[in-house]
């Protein structure tokens, strides 16, 4: 073979794998990822930083530990969210108790808007596993819960929406009938209340501008994924991929936050590591919004997970994203 005939035929090799690699790569990337040119407006709504760092402070630091083996802080904690409910100017409140073996537990009920059998629900866990603090795991997400609350309490939202804090989240009853999440879904199930989605705060305060900072389930999402993590994710079943994407499209470009949303099987680890998931097996759409935990956060589930290490601001920006999505659903 001649030189130039050589050099054409490796140059034509080379395309073909390059094509061979890159046609199924975007194919995944468009079915997982959903990527999108659509967005919303920017936001005009604030939240003040120091007001979530406060809320942050209180959970992991004031009423800490706050796990299943303490109940009393754990009714200290249900007793504040209430309490930040209330003072938001929830239409109804109420505390969700249940029995496990280990004793009485709560969930925290705020209802914003005109109370319809149809509404958005928006919930977060308010416990944390064994003895951590828990600040962004998850005082983070219960934070942005509660000035969820005052946003809706300025502005009643023009359709129902049922902010939840549940208890039990963590082990020793994560993926079990005993999580608070678990009774709230199933009793929305039994009244035959219509959720057209169902959104989980699940770690939200976690950010970094650190190369490499962010890692994923599967190596091969590095390539359609961001390795610096400085943005929030959407994180569902394949079944929510059109509800994940128009939750997208609605938290896009109400900040400068960047967002990313994923669909995936439920063997991919952390699709479904949260609230969420109890509402599924009710027919419902639900939605986990994350830093992603321990794929961006070190500190995951150990003592280091604390207040100082959480960015006030960009939380704020989750929130608000969060907020102008369900005024817009």
């Amino acid at each position: 073979m001649e030189k130039s005939s050589r050099k054409k035929f490796l140059l034509r090799l080379g395309i073909i794998a390059l094509l061979t690699l890159l046609i199924p790569t975007s194919i995944i990337w468009w079915i997982v990822a959903q990527p999108t040119w659509k967005s919303n407006q920017l936001s005009s709504v604030t939240i003040e930083s120091q007001r979530l760092k406060a809320h942050v402070v209180t959970l992991s630091e004031t009423f800490h530990p706050r796990n299943f083996q303490h109940p009393k802080n754990l009714e200290k904690c249900a007793e504040y969210i209430h309490e930040q409910f209330v003072k938001a100017g929830a239409t109804k409140t109420e505390f969700q108790e249940y029995q496990t073996v280990d004793g009485r537990y709560k969930n925290v009920v705020g209802i914003f808007g005109e109370v319809t059998s149809e509404r958005i629900v928006v919930g977060a866990h308010y416990d944390s596993c064994g003895k951590t603090p828990g600040a962004d795991d998850n005082a983070s997400g219960v934070a942005g819960l509660i000035e969820l609350a005052y946003l809706w309490g300025k502005k009643a939202p023009t359709k129902t929406v049922e902010l939840v804090a549940y208890t039990l989240e963590e082990p020793p009853y994560f993926d079990s009938s005993q999580m608070g999440s678990f009774h709230h879904a199933k009793r929305c199930g039994d009244e035959k209340i219509q959720i057209p989605v169902m959104i989980c705060l699940e770690m939200i305060g976690y950010f970094t501008d650190e190369p490499g900072s962010q890692d994923y389930p599967v190596p091969f999402l590095r390539a359609i994924y961001p390795t610096v993590g400085n943005f929030i994710a959407l994180a569902s079943r394949m079944e929510d991929k059109a509800v994940t994407k128009k939750l997208k499209i609605l938290m896009k470009g109400t900040s400068d936050l960047p967002i990313y949303s994923i669909n995936a099987p439920g063997i991919v680890q952390g699709i479904d590591y949260s609230d969420h998931r109890n509402y599924w097996p009710h027919g419902y759409p639900a939605v986990m919004i994350t830093d992603s935990a321990f794929y961006r956060n070190v500190e995951y589930h150990k003592e280091g997970d604390t207040f100082d290490r959480l960015d006030y601001d960009k939380m704020g920006k989750v929130a608000i994203a969060v907020y102008e999505a369900v005024n817009g659903w």
